[in-house]
């Protein structure tokens, strides 16, 4: 699938890391599924603003893995595109 914005620097907070370490979760899918505009578990609304971001450069946000699990991962692109974080919703 075709990256349909860009990533910019990607980092992970420690306790990301650890979820996707402990889970075996690749960091590489999860960006390539949030550059693709597979945003994961959003409900349609969130789905929508998303589609709608891209193309005013705001700020996107997918969530991957179940709500109430401790395997819950988020990643955020800014606005501006620099920078892309894979956190856990704690980690906010």
């Amino acid at each position: 699938m075709r990256a349909l914005f860009e990533l910019g620097h990607v980092v992970a907070t420690p306790g990301a890391i650890d979820v996707m370490e402990r889970h075996g979760i690749h960091a590489g899918e999860l960006l390539r599924r949030h550059a693709s505009g597979d945003w994961g578990d959003l409900d349609e609304d969130d789905q929508r603003e998303n589609d709608y971001s891209i193309t005013r450069q705001l700020r996107i946000l997918s969530a991957y893995g179940d709500e109430d699990s401790d395997s819950r991962l988020w990643l955020i692109t800014e606005a501006d595109r620099s920078v892309t974080t894979i956190l856990r919703p704690e980690d906010y």
